[in-house]
């Protein structure tokens, strides 16, 4: 049960905030970094391979990066 709560975690961590930049390929660029990084951490966390927990995360991240658009999170900008 830990490994599964701390691997959602990661998740919506890295899909929070793969909304970051204002084009397509900076929030996927973004996400693949931010998903490498919470996917090696788990990885390392519960006794994996971290390489592919990387690989794995930075995947996941760079396709949520690049499925979000740039209003789908607001990071306080003021809309007019």
């Amino acid at each position: 049960m830990r490994i599964l709560s701390i691997g959602l975690l990661s998740g919506v961590l890295a899909l929070g905030l793969a909304g970051c930049g204002t084009t397509t390929g900076e929030r996927a660029l973004s996400g693949a970094g931010l998903g490498a990084a919470a996917g090696a951490g788990t990885a390392a966390m519960t006794g994996g391979n971290v390489t592919r927990g990387a690989v794995i995360g930075g995947g996941l991240g760079a396709a949520a990066g690049a499925a979000t658009t740039r209003d789908d999170i607001d990071l306080g900008r003021r809309r007019r």
